[in-house]
């Protein structure tokens, strides 16, 4: 079995991985990242932050149990923005929100507050379906990338309870 250490490592270089297929999927494939693609991405790396820091940190059992509670968290969160975007993809062209302006444009002529607001509710860009695997489209594989982020923090905390 996996040491608690080993479990941290694989967490943080299995986000690294995610962002790598998302670099490589927006610079490669052409796929033009939407609000919420990008606010995914950020909780992706706020799980593999946290990871990373508990494996510098060599923790005792209350702080192992602290950064998987926190990283847990951040994969629900993600998860839930992962869930809002399918939803987005899943209503009728006529019920789907109108789409808004780039990320780029946001951040550089719209109030701070006002963009995170847009990053967190999507728009009509994030209705769009613009590639799939086996019939699952990206925030539905990245649904599934949050799951196995869950529960590895998960093993790791009942593992840490255990000992």
């Amino acid at each position: 079995m996996l040491s608690t250490r080993h479990l941290l490592l694989l967490l943080w270089t299995g986000t690294l991985v995610l962002l790598g297929i998302a670099l490589y999927m927006q610079y490669f494939m052409g796929l033009e990242p939407c609000a919420l693609c990008m606010t995914q991405r950020v909780f992706i790396v706020a799980v593999g932050l946290v990871a990373l820091i508990a494996w510098l940190h060599k923790p005792g059992k209350a702080a192992i149990g602290f950064y998987c509670i926190l990283g847990a968290l951040m994969a629900i969160i993600g998860g839930a923005f992962s869930t809002r975007h399918l939803w987005l993809q899943s209503l009728p062209e006529d019920l789907a929100p109108a789409c808004g302006p780039t990320l780029s444009y946001l951040l550089a002529n719209v109030p701070l507050l006002e963009a995170l607001s847009v990053l967190l509710r999507g728009d009509g860009n994030c209705a769009e379906t613009l590639w799939t695997l086996f019939g699952i489209s990206i925030p539905g594989w990245t649904l599934v990338a949050f799951t196995g982020l869950f529960l590895i923090n998960a093993v790791i905390f009942y593992k840490t309870l255990r000992h």
